[in-house]
């Protein structure tokens, strides 16, 4: 069983930049195809980006440009780079495996971009 813990968010001013943090503890992580997800309030959870276990990197188009996934098997994390932030860009951020498992949702971590 993978346990996912999100960490980084934030409030920022638009144009700034975070980093988010997806640490998974259990077994089978490495070998996973990943992605950071978000859920706007009264909007439905979307997926933002993907990083293939072999590096690969898909996104959104929403965020193409501007946010980067990576990953670290060793310290089972996954990131997201988040630059030149804007409002629309508010909310709670998940990671999961891709396609998401729906037993490996955590907490997410709040990401707020004021104009």
């Amino acid at each position: 069983q993978v346990q996912l813990v999100e960490s980084g968010g934030g409030l920022v001013q638009a144009g700034g930049s975070l980093r988010l943090s997806c640490t998974a503890s259990g077994a089978g992580f490495s070998i996973n195809d990943m992605g950071w997800y978000r859920q706007a309030p009264g909007k439905q959870r979307v997926l933002v980006a993907i990083i293939t276990s072999g590096g690969v990197t898909t996104y959104a188009n929403s965020v193409k440009g501007r946010f980067t996934i990576s990953r670290d098997n060793a310290k089972n994390t996954v990131y997201l780079q988040m630059n030149s932030l804007k409002p629309e860009d508010t909310a709670v951020y998940y990671c999961n495996q891709w396609p998401a498992r729906a037993d490996y949702w955590g907490q997410g971590t709040q990401v707020t971009v004021s104009s």
